[in-house]
């Protein structure tokens, strides 16, 4: 099964990601510097930002994971409520999932990779564990944590799922409703970051040769360095503020 705390890249999720960010740095170095050999020497600097890209699909990828969890949650309720024991409950979540989502969910193969784990007698407590330990989610993690607690000690599971599930819902519901509230911060950021290349555009068309001093010297080379390495801070600063994790 998946171990979540690492992101393979499909063929064409690299593809993708080879050429915007190939494009992005050829881009920002031919207009700080204006000089293909730099361009060419700046290419191994492409690999840290497919580095960013790889953790943002992997982070997608959690986020999903985290509200198809929520939904399993509500699937093992609604059947524990029904009387079913925990490892029949798991069969009737995945019947039901399988009307929420693909077969190629992350949650529809977990829960079927559950169903074959307890075919060949493992424990419920051994499967939900091994589920954690591959999903490196907080509230995976908690729930189980507090199901074997509960399942050794005789604890009330159905009230335990149900509560761990309003919990998650309650902490989806909050982060969409702050990640509405900082989109616009989120556009005005991503303007801001344009703005400057803008600007340097601007200057190439409406006055040629206004900035040919910033180029081909060691003097503009260095000037240009300082200002890029300025931009790119400062387009991390504002990346990272626009994150808030709950």
């Amino acid at each position: 099964m998946i171990d979540y705390s690492v992101y393979k890249m499909t063929k064409e999720e690299w593809f993708k990601a080879i050429l915007l960010s190939l494009a992005v740095v050829w881009g920002l170095t031919y207009l700080f510097y204006k000089n293909i050999l730099i361009m060419l020497l700046a290419s191994p600097f492409s690999l840290l930002f497919i580095r960013f890209q790889k953790e943002q699909l992997k982070e997608k990828r959690a986020w999903e994971l985290n509200i198809q969890f929520k939904e399993a949650l509500l699937s093992l309720s609604t059947a524990l409520n029904a009387g079913y024991s925990i490892e029949n409950a798991v069969y009737q979540a995945t019947k039901d999932l399988l009307l929420l989502y693909d077969e190629d969910a992350y949650i529809i193969k977990e829960f079927q990779y559950m169903l074959y784990e307890l075919q060949v007698n493992k424990t419920i407590e051994e499967i939900f564990l091994e589920f954690a330990a591959r999903t490196h989610l907080e509230d995976v993690t908690n729930f189980v944590d507090v199901f074997i607690t509960a399942k050794r000690t005789g604890g009330n599971i159905m009230k335990i799922i149900g509560t761990t599930s309003k919990n998650i819902n309650d902490k989806i519901e909050v982060r969409r409703e702050i990640q509405t509230m900082i989109t616009a911060k989120q556009y005005e950021s991503n303007i801001m970051c344009i703005v400057p290349l803008g600007i340097i555009v601007y200057m190439w068309i409406s006055s040629p040769g206004y900035m040919d001093v910033l180029y081909n010297n060691i003097f503009g080379i260095l000037v240009m360095s300082v200002l890029l390495a300025i931009y790119v801070a400062a387009y991390l600063l504002c990346n990272h503020l626009t994150k808030i994790k709950i």
